[in-house]
């Protein structure tokens, strides 16, 4: 009866429509309400793109993340491309709401549209399901499905607003990994809180690696127990049809990266990162010990009798860029990050006094500010208001560039301009100092944007290093923190030379390498003026040349 049917549709039964069961009907609704998986391979069509519509033949690794999904409260999904991992999930939410009352589910993706393409294809299954097996429709539409069991299923792109106010039984994410930064970081700081407060609600969230953000950092704490989430991890082997054959094929039509990211699963940063990718998988952040209102967070107390330096970016406050700064122990090799700050709506007037705070009690740290901006208005409010005589002072020395001051030059100002020269010298330090374990880094969103700090083209058709999307302000503050370890001056007040003592561990390793040809020198060998030559001689020709010559910096900068 068309009365029967929701708008006229004949495929969907209107809500208050009698329905009478068989005793078979009854008993196999009963199996349906208890097995997921019966339910999916019996009763869930889909459209296959070469057969059409036919039913859903769930493979073992579905199953399998279908049992994670009930078994658990929180699951993460690191996935390949093209394994039908959002169609698994598509039928689980309508397993749910098909059988659960007052079950409200929300899906979040990176696009809205995306968002709603996943509700179609509820909605597609939902309109196969045999008419005695179905609820009745109170709302049907692109954005959401409303059922008279009271459940209800809401499509929207991931934001920190697409669910606030509401309750949800379940929030689906879906390919987080793709959704950006900023919005990861709104979502989880505003929405996800209200989430996961209550005792049954869950969170299901489902990727493909890309990069080192938030679904890393998610995943990387549950693989360390840091947190609740189950994990469920395919391989591409998994699926039927994918083997060597075809893997080479697919290599050959995208590239070894792209296959390794999108179906090995790799967290993978881009292959012109200025720390090589190998290194960047395997530098392990910290949970922090302490924070502190503001963006403030504390990887060590400070020592006693213990050198500290301080790089600081800064930026409007206007909500796009941050301003940064890191805390490095400068007294021990290796350098190690002690505390580190964020935050990109701090105003530039309330900056320095965070900058104080944060200097004094790391025993009147070394501070050095970035001044090409309005980082000049902070340096000097630092030193001519707050009175602070650690803020650092850099000599402009004409055609070679700015130098770390005492003080005593005529042409001086507080801060360094990032010159080329100066983030040319700064990255090809970093990248020595963070290879060879010399600097080490512990927090998670300087790691992250270390991922993300590569190699592109200017405007001006030259090459140099920014951030590929977002913010590169913690990667700039470690460019300048290596700058900083490359002038004589920290050298005098630290008293550690690192050029010298990377030279000295790389000359051991050749020299170990060298010994099974058992060579001997008779004191007439060749005389070779440019080995003799002193490493840092202080003339024109300064240390970081001669360390290039050396060959211990490699690349284009």
């Amino acid at each position: 009866m068309a009365s029967e049917n929701y708008l006229g549709n004949p495929r969907l039964k209107r809500a208050d429509t009698k329905v009478e069961y068989t005793p078979e009907q009854v008993a196999e609704y009963i199996k349906c309400s208890e097995d997921p998986i019966y339910f999916i391979l019996t009763y869930c069509k889909i459209v296959n793109i070469d057969k059409g519509l036919i039913m859903f033949p769930l493979w073992e690794f579905q199953k399998e993340m279908i049992l994670a999904f009930e078994e658990n409260r929180f699951v993460i999904c690191k996935m390949p491309r093209q394994v039908g991992k959002t169609t698994t999930v598509a039928a689980y939410l309508l397993w749910k709401i098909v059988f659960n009352e007052e079950y409200s589910i929300a899906i979040l993706a990176n696009k809205d549209r995306q968002a709603r393409e996943i509700l179609g294809r509820i909605q597609l299954m939902f309109e196969h399901l045999p008419k005695w097996l179905q609820m009745g429709v109170t709302e049907w539409n692109k954005g959401n499905i409303k059922l008279e069991n009271g459940s209800e299923i809401l499509a929207s792109a991931t934001s920190s607003s697409a669910i606030r106010g509401t309750s949800q039984n379940m929030v689906y994410l879906d390919e987080f990994a793709f959704v950006p930064t900023n919005i990861q970081d709104e979502f989880f700081a505003s929405v996800y809180p209200t989430i996961s407060s209550g005792q049954s609600s869950k969170v299901l969230i489902t990727s493909t690696p890309n990069g080192m953000n938030m679904f890393y950092r998610i995943w990387t704490e549950s693989e360390e127990g840091r947190n609740a989430y189950a994990r469920v991890d395919v391989h591409w082997s998994q699926i039927p049809g994918r083997d060597d054959a075809w893997k080479e094929q697919t290599i050959s039509n995208t590239s070894e990266d792209q296959f390794r990211q999108e179906y090995e699963c790799e967290f993978l940063g881009s292959s012109n990162t200025l720390i090589h990718p190998t290194k960047l998988r395997n530098m392990v952040y910290k949970n922090p010990i302490a924070q502190a209102d503001g963006g403030l967070k504390i990887y060590e107390e400070p020592e006693p009798d213990t050198i500290y330096a301080i790089v600081v970016d800064t930026a409007r406050g206007a909500g796009a860029d941050y301003s940064a700064f890191i805390v490095v122990n400068v007294s021990t090799m290796p350098y190690r990050q002690v505390a580190a700050f964020r935050n990109n709506l701090i105003s530039p007037l309330i900056y320095p006094n965070i900058i104080y705070g944060a200097a004094v009690k790391y025993n009147d740290a070394l501070v050095l500010v970035e001044t090409n901006d309005i980082g000049q208005q902070v340096a000097d409010i630092l030193h001519y208001d707050l009175e602070y005589d650690g803020v650092l002072v850099t000599a402009n020395n004409g055609r070679t560039g700015q130098s770390l001051s005492g003080g005593f030059a005529t042409t001086t100002h507080y801060g360094v301009k990032t010159s080329k020269q100066v983030k040319r010298i700064g990255c090809a330090t970093l990248k020595t100092l963070v290879e060879a374990d010399k600097f080490l880094i512990y927090d998670y969103d300087t790691i992250y944007e270390l991922s993300r700090f590569s190699l592109k083209n200017t405007l001006k058709g030259n090459q140099s290093y920014e951030a590929e999307d977002g913010n590169d302000d913690m990667a700039m503050c470690c460019v300048l923190f290596a700058w900083l370890t490359t002038q004589p001056y920290l050298k005098e007040i630290t008293n550690i030379d690192i050029r010298m003592q990377i030279y000295e561990q790389n000359e051991k390793m050749l020299e170990q390498q060298m010994l099974p040809f058992g060579l001997m020198s008779t004191g007439d060998d060749i005389h070779d003026e440019e080995v003799n030559e002193p490493l840092f001689d202080g003339g024109p020709r300064d240390d970081f040349w001669v360390a290039q010559k050396r060959g211990f910096f490699e690349g284009n900068f």
